[in-house]
């Protein structure tokens, strides 16, 4: 019987010898035509390349041949007419290529390589780095060694190339790979990604990623998160911290609506803040509280009314359009703390905080998880807080390897859904979206449904429309997050309950927002020890605090369940 012949392809063959043969500098310095043809493919015009650079190599010879065909490929690929490019790609003699242009060239065999699934051929050609690329092919680099270390297992090392192509690409396809790390690092076990955190070197752009994975986790940081210059406070104003972190601004401004539609939500935000502000009594800011007006010119005038006055540190605004008026202005010469979530991540040595509902969202989805919950039911209001919150969670939950098996979504007059969940088979916990009054009227077709014994996570929101324990009596057994100051009481202020008794924004709907304030003037004091933190974080009102590596400050909530038809804390544990 004759011997089976291996057929070697000429992309193969093309590679062997690329990764076989030590790369050298016969090739001559490029010439004005193919630097013009070049110049054409940076412009977006690949065709027009691929033909000028086609054009030139048909009256060359040798190593300039060589390389003029090795660009032409490069452009044909780029123009996607990869037959063209794979033909060309046949006449290369790799070794002949220098430079830049041979760098295009392993990158073009490193994405043909990946269409025709050959993920370890992709790290044998990639095996050096492609600094003499731009930035966007560059960023395409690190994508294509990241897509051929997923395919052979290494999700960690996928994840750290996946990164590095952020810091290159900007805002293009940035929110796209974010979400890949966030689930890569999911499937890693808890000693796996600490371990592998830990043996990151500084700098490395990965890490403040796996920091913050690990702190979803509850798990400590190896060393505080990589942070540049704009992180550090200035020294010549602020004084030497105290023993527990304690440092101050010297002068502050709070930017707030505290006119207008918003005014309402903004008065329990500065009760809360001034009750953290007057209950320190040691060295405190000089205070100057500026109305916004609820719009984002109005924010933008009175940051720069702050900046005028010769502040250190803003407080504000509050507003989601306001904030985004701030965080797109190109420089902020006085770093500020958010008071809402961006659509962009905060500006160099600022932050953001936020009780947004996505962060309902996520939270509930990683309670769910590490109670190892992988089916869940999603019932979600229409209005926008329910939207929000279920399209975080699902996608946090789906990040992290859970499964959402169905989404109800549901008015404020709720109709009869029993149909719907008896097709929710399998399910092991349900989310609710959704206000108190319509959990009450859910709570019977869940039990018809036999979902009243599994899992249910609502939101915050839950304790709207919520107030009679006769009538709450259906919500008993639903867990959801909550404040730490309404559960079990923070240092420095007096109890909630005491507190509702003489102040009108701290009762009610009210307390959350008036906790959310009083945070807000403990991180403005604590910042430095928030960013320089590992582990523990900031014991505040809302929940504990965390600062992560890109200016967002995380909260770990209090966990409350109905009993009775009461709120009821319950401990971490369960």
């Amino acid at each position: 019987m004759n011997k089976p012949v291996a057929r070697i392809t000429a992309l193969s063959l093309s590679m062997l010898l690329f990764v076989g043969c030590a790369t050298t500098s016969l090739a001559p310095t490029t010439s004005p035509a193919q630097q013009a043809a070049i110049a054409l493919l940076e412009q977006g015009k690949p065709r027009e390349a691929a033909q000028q650079l086609e054009a030139e190599a048909a009256l060359a010879r040798g190593a300039g041949k060589t390389s003029l065909l090795a660009d032409a490929a490069f452009a044909w690929h780029e123009a996607g007419d990869q037959a063209r490019a794979r033909m060309l790609m046949a006449q290369v003699q790799p070794r002949q290529l220098s430079g830049a242009t041979s760098q295009r060239f392993a990158l073009l065999q490193a994405e043909l390589a990946l269409a025709d699934k050959q993920p370890a051929a992709v790290l044998q050609i990639l095996g050096q780095r492609g600094d003499q690329l731009s930035a966007p092919l560059q960023a395409r680099w690190h994508l294509a060694r990241a897509q051929a270390l997923e395919a052979t297992g290494d999700a960690f090392g996928a994840a750290t190339d996946r990164a590095r192509a952020i810091v290159l690409q900007g805002n293009n396809g940035r929110t796209e790979n974010q979400r890949a790390i966030t689930r890569l690092l999911a499937g890693l076990d808890d000693t796996t990604l600490s371990s592998r955190a830990a043996a990151l070197p500084v700098g490395e752009p990965l890490y403040n990623y796996a920091g913050r994975a690990l702190i979803a986790r509850g798990l400590p940081l190896p060393r505080p998160f990589d942070r540049d210059a704009a992180w550090q406070l200035d020294t010549n104003k602020r004084p030497p911290a105290d023993a527990d972190g304690y440092r101050p601004p010297v002068k502050m401004a709070v930017l707030l609506p505290l006119s207008g539609a918003m005014a309402t939500a903004a008065a329990p935000v500065r009760d809360g803040l001034l009750a953290g502000y007057y209950g320190e009594t040691r060295r405190r800011p000089q205070i100057d509280f500026i109305d916004t007006l609820g719009t984002a010119a109005g924010a933008n005038a009175a940051y720069d009314k702050a900046v005028s006055s010769g502040v250190d540190f803003i407080v504000g605004p509050l507003g989601r359009d306001e904030v985004d008026a701030l965080f797109h202005r190109q420089q902020l010469p006085v770093p500020l703390l958010a008071l809402n979530r961006g659509k962009d991540t905060p500006p160099p040595g600022s932050a953001g905080f936020s009780l947004a509902p996505e962060d309902d969202g996520i939270m509930a989805a990683e309670y769910l998880l590490g109670r190892e919950r992988g089916n869940v039911l999603v019932i979600a209001s229409n209005d926008d807080a329910g939207r929000r919150a279920s399209a975080a969670f699902k996608e946090r939950f789906a990040e992290r390897g859970g499964k959402v098996a169905n989404t109800i979504n549901v008015g404020e007059t709720l109709s009869d859904i029993g149909p719907q969940l008896q097709q929710a088979s399998g399910v092991d916990a349900v989310f609710l979206a959704v206000k108190g009054n319509q959990a009450r009227m859910l709570a019977p077709q869940l039990a018809l449904a036999g979902l009243s014994a599994v899992s249910r996570v609502g939101t915050s929101q839950l304790m709207s429309g919520v107030g009679k324990a006769e009538e709450d009596l259906p919500l008993d057994g639903i867990v959801f997050p909550s404040e730490a100051w309404t559960t079990r009481g923070v240092a420095g202020l007096p109890s909630a309950g005491t507190l509702a008794t003489t102040l009108p924004t701290a009762r009610g709907g009210a307390a959350r927002l008036f906790a959310f304030g009083f945070d807000a003037w403990k991180i403005t004091a604590y910042m430095e020890k928030l960013a320089n933190a590992t582990s523990g974080g900031l014991n505040g009102a809302t929940g504990t605090l965390h600062l992560d590596g890109f200016g967002n400050v995380l909260r770990t909530p209090a966990w409350s369940t109905f009993s009775g038809g009461r709120p009821t804390p319950i401990g971490d544990g369960n």
